[in-house]
């Protein structure tokens, strides 16, 4: 199911943004009910169209069919948002959000495969953090920036994903009594990500028994304009190899950086690989 879904999704994506002629910054869309291409139940979707809805970072929104799917189109402009998410002496990545339905789709996925907590580190609006609470998984989101931060407050009425103002490679995960733990590394390996992954590997590695429980989601790219990893895996298997994690699987997803793009987002779910379990 997980992989349809990802397929629609993407398939749908191809046809928005052969249409598309708006002038937003970022752009994406959500069905407006349940269908075959998206049997998703209805009281979700519908706390997904309360994260935009809700959230500043859009500012308008227009109904439109994409392969006879009724659909939201929600229109934004993140450009304050990523200035300010920049500026800080430990940023490692900016703000650029994937999109809603691509942060559902990847939290069903974690769900699916036994994951006990999500943890969206260099979180951004805390839409990851968001779906995974929709979906009934505890969630903690962890984001440096305070304007970013200060959105996911005004975000949890509803639903309250635990967001955090800190300092992901600073931050106590052992204070979050974690079991199974899910960690989303925001940024591509070649945009920041590694060094956020490398410091917030080194900070869990202590607690061995959340290292061994752990499963990691990277997001990652094919695309020739960004330099390939040696070992590949949409440029995580170095850091993958070198730090005892095994490949699981690979999920293409639309982001607001892939809108214009040929090659949609590689997520990239791998787990912590025991390799001498005695």
């Amino acid at each position: 199911m997980i992989e349809k879904l990802a397929e629609n999704l993407i398939n749908l994506k191809k046809e928005f943004a052969s249409e598309y002629d708006g002038s937003s910054q970022i752009q994406e869309f959500l069905p407006l009910s349940s269908s075959d291409l998206f049997p998703i139940n209805e009281s979700e979707l519908k706390l997904l169209h309360n994260f935009a809805e809700k959230n500043p970072i859009y500012y308008n929104s227009f109904e439109k069919t994409l392969g006879d799917i009724p659909c939201i189109v929600y229109e934004g402009d993140i450009n304050k948002y990523w200035l300010n998410s920049i500026q800080h002496d430990s940023s490692r990545a900016p703000f650029s959000p994937t999109w809603i339905m691509s942060g559902y789709i990847m939290t069903l996925f974690a769900k699916e495969n036994g994951c006990s907590q999500i943890i969206d580190i260099g979180s951004g609006d805390g839409r990851i953090a968001y779906c995974g609470k929709v979906l009934g998984v505890e969630s903690f989101s962890i984001e440096l920036d305070d304007q970013l931060t200060d959105i996911q407050k005004s975000l949890t009425e509803n639903i309250d994903f635990n967001p955090y103002c800190f300092d992901a490679t600073q931050f106590d995960y052992s204070s979050l009594n974690l079991t199974k733990p899910v960690f989303f590394i925001g940024g591509l390996a070649q945009m920041g990500g590694v060094e956020l992954a490398t410091g917030v590997l080194k900070k869990i590695k202590s607690e061995s028994h959340l290292m061994s429980n752990s499963s990691w989601v990277f997001a990652g790219t094919i695309s020739k304009k960004y330099h390939p990893d040696p070992k590949n895996m949409s440029g995580w298997g170095s850091f993958i190899e070198n730090n005892n994690l095994k490949l699981i699987q690979s999920i293409s997803l639309p982001t607001a950086w892939s809108f214009k793009e040929s090659d949609d987002t590689q997520y990239v779910f791998s787990k912590f690989h025991n390799s001498n379990p005695n």
